[in-house]
């Protein structure tokens, strides 16, 4: 791995940990940041000893958002914004097979949310500060927030964080679902820890599977997703050498 500027990266009994590591600017989201987090998560996508990546910010915060300072050295607002989006980050979160767990505390703003939202486990200290603010500044998400919030939360509440861009703590972000789960700053480390090692205990294939039913079913009607969830239920069986619960034979006219 090379020595990364904006991170830390490390991998210990299956479980990868990616730190943003620009604390003294609550880790803002710039390019070098980009590239390092691309890097460190092609590794963990790639690495057969890796089971599950663990995302969080060292110092106050985990992502304060976009680094504007970058703003002032590019022609305009958007050039700024389509150099940081160069390398295809966030294609790369929604393409992993491993679970993917944010540990949250501090400001979770702008794409520092926009990247929590694209793991599939969220957990929040108490003193997280979740906002998209990219409406009152006249823009749009450019991360992906503008599809995650509405599916994870519902289109009203999910417009109602892009377009208000106010400021949601820990207590309401578990009412919403923008976390599963919120304890004290202290338990933060130990508590993504634990999940993170019961998550790395499961069986990888079966993990993957899950995955893949969840992020091509939520575009399909049920019974389309039905029907791909039979279809993976068979596959991972005959990878795993078991008989499976439903006959091959079944699948093609079980669902109309």
């Amino acid at each position: 791995m090379p020595a990364f500027k904006t991170i830390e990266y490390d991998k210990k009994g299956g479980i990868a940990h990616v730190r943003l590591d620009r604390p003294s600017v609550h880790n803002a989201y710039d390019t070098a940041m980009r590239d390092d987090v691309f890097q460190a998560m092609e590794a963990a996508r790639d690495d057969g000893e890796v089971r599950v990546v663990v995302i969080s910010g060292k110092g106050r915060s985990f992502c304060a958002g976009a680094d504007l300072t970058e703003f002032g050295s590019a022609p305009s607002v958007t050039a700024a914004r389509e150099a940081r989006w160069g390398r295809d980050v966030w294609g790369l979160f929604l393409s992993m097979d491993k679970p993917l767990l944010a540990a949250v505390h501090g400001h979770c703003v702008g794409s520092g949310l926009e990247m929590a939202m694209l793991c599939d486990l969220r957990v929040a200290a108490g003193n997280a500060l979740f906002a998209m603010p990219e409406a009152r500044l006249g823009l749009m998400p450019a991360a992906g927030g503008s599809q995650t919030l509405p599916r994870s939360l519902g289109a009203s509440k999910g417009l109602d964080l892009l377009l208000t861009g106010r400021r949601v703590d820990a207590t309401e972000a578990l009412a919403l679902g923008l976390v599963s789960r919120v304890v004290p700053e202290s338990r933060l480390s130990a508590e993504a820890e634990s999940l993170a090692e019961s998550l790395a205990a499961l069986d990888p294939p079966a993990v993957a599977a899950v995955k893949k039913a969840m992020r091509h079913g939520s575009g399909m009607s049920l019974a389309q997703g039905l029907t791909l969830e039979a279809r993976l239920s068979l596959r991972l069986a005959a990878e795993q050498g078991r008989a499976p619960s439903t006959p091959s034979h079944q699948i093609e006219g079980r669902f109309p």
